[in-house]
């Protein structure tokens, strides 16, 4: 009997990860567990140690550099994709930066730089990531974004990244519109907290993952491995009547008021 996820002979770019503990890292393991080959990229040389072993856990394909801030660096991402394997059926794109002085200040005091980094970092990337996946997404697929609560409601210390994550979801609607009719679908995951690395940029983030906890009704917070499971189901053919949303996996704290 055929699984519900199975995403065997799909093929697939997990972009963004960090280290064993980042939600890329639990989204790559469930959709190798689910039978996807996998490419994956790292920002840099620094970063480079920490996600070898990621790699080497799901058997990637290919592992590549690639800083968004550097002219073509993304392009040479989806060259070598092309090269390598002809096709993409599924993206995963959990990219997000800000500046760390304009991220611990209010909007009205973000600077206009800071925030347009951040925007183009965290937002603009995933629109380009869309546009150069589409060409090779001859059968359609998958292009998943991770988002956070932020985006709908004020959440203390999240400050700059609440007006960005809100125009990310904005573009996976407007995205998966534009292309609904090649059969690509777009969503964003909203993730619950996590202490991943560029959440610990967040001030007081300890202190909001308290309050999270206590404000979930499972009095418990998501895991990685939760969070790449609906990643994975997303990227499955299971999931392509599915477009265009926010799909919340926070163990339900976006519920209660």
């Amino acid at each position: 009997m055929t699984p519900i996820v199975d995403l065997r002979g799909k093929r697939g770019l997990i972009a963004g990860v960090a280290n064993d503990r980042s939600i890329a890292a639990g989204c790559a393991a469930a959709m190798r567990q689910a039978g996807a080959d996998l490419a994956l990229t790292y920002l840099n040389e620094k970063a480079e140690p920490h996600v070898r072993p990621v790699a080497e856990a799901v058997g990637a394909d290919l592992m590549l550099p690639c800083d968004v801030r550097i002219p073509g660096q993304l392009e040479k991402v989806f060259s070598e994709i092309e090269a390598q394997w002809g096709r993409l059926d599924f993206l995963l794109h959990s990219i997000a930066f800000a500046p760390r002085e304009d991220l611990h200040t209010g909007v009205i005091n973000c600077s206009a730089d800071g925030f347009a980094m951040a925007m183009d970092v965290s937002c603009h990337s995933f629109i380009r990531m869309a546009r150069l996946a589409t060409p090779l997404m001859t059968n359609g697929g998958s292009l998943m974004t991770v988002s956070f609560y932020g985006a709908e409601r004020v959440v203390e210390n999240y400050n700059l990244m609440g007006p960005v994550k809100a125009a990310l979801e904005s573009s996976v609607r407007y995205i998966a519109a534009e292309l609904g009719e090649r059969g690509i679908h777009a969503h964003a995951i909203s993730a619950g907290t996590v202490k991943t690395r560029a959440a610990s940029g967040i001030d007081r983030f300890d202190e909001l993952m308290d309050e999270v906890r206590a404000r979930t009704p499972a009095r418990r917070l998501v895991t990685i491995e939760e969070i790449g499971r609906i990643a994975a189901f997303l990227a499955s053919d299971a999931g392509m009547p599915l477009s265009g949303s926010v799909v919340f996996a926070d163990n339900g704290f976006h519920t209660i008021a």
